[in-house]
């Protein structure tokens, strides 16, 4: 057998040498090395190349993997607490009391005193009309004056005992000297009693 060997060419036209080159890049992408030879020199001879396979660069080698990075840790929901229904029992299941109502106390402005003085007085108990037009009624709180208008009202006082009433004048009289008023039977029984018949009186006429 022939022993093999190789053969040392000259490249000499820039066409070979781009074709050595590109044929020497695309065997080290293809992941074999040739083994090339070039000299420049003036032979323009083809060039005979003989490629003998080699083992691929370690630089070459696909690198490992790089670890992935650890996944963070997320941090755990906390629960939110837990609502508790206090132990008291519903108010619906209570009695219910109706809320008390404030008391308004509504006070009466004391009557102005617009006249007062001191006459007789004496009652009577018959009679048909009022000068008024009014029904006389004995049992009514009402008097008789002279000049006092119709629906005045005046209050009466016996001073030997304090009692007082007040009576509205519906009724013209008396017509007797001395008397300026003259009582209806019950209003003059209220503050005297109806067998002295007639006595002096303290008035005052309310506005």
């Amino acid at each position: 057998m022939a022993a093999r060997h190789s053969r040392t060419r000259r490249i000499s036209s820039p066409a070979g040498i781009a074709a050595t080159a590109a044929l020497g890049v695309a065997l080290a992408v293809g992941g074999t090395v040739g083994a090339v030879h070039l000299t420049s020199g003036t032979d323009s001879r083809p060039v005979a190349i003989e490629l003998t396979p080699s083992t691929v660069p370690t630089s070459l080698a696909p690198s490992s993997p790089a670890a992935s990075p650890s996944p963070s840790v997320t941090p755990s929901a906390t629960a939110s607490p837990t609502l508790t229904r206090s132990p008291q029992a519903a108010s619906r299941g209570k009695a219910r009391t109706a809320a008390p109502k404030p008391t308004v106390k509504r006070t009466t402005p004391a009557p102005k005193v617009v006249d007062s003085g001191s006459c007789g007085a004496s009652f009577y108990s018959d009679g048909q009309l009022t000068a008024n037009g009014e029904t006389f009624n004995p049992d009514a709180l009402t008097a008789a004056h002279k000049t006092l208008p119709f629906g005045t009202k005046v209050r009466v006082t016996n001073p030997a005992n304090g009692k007082s009433v007040v009576v509205r004048i519906n009724d013209r009289g008396p017509f007797v000297d001395g008397r300026c008023l003259d009582l209806s039977r019950a209003a003059f029984a209220d503050i005297a009693s109806l067998d002295v018949g007639a006595m002096t009186v303290r008035y005052e006429v309310l506005g």
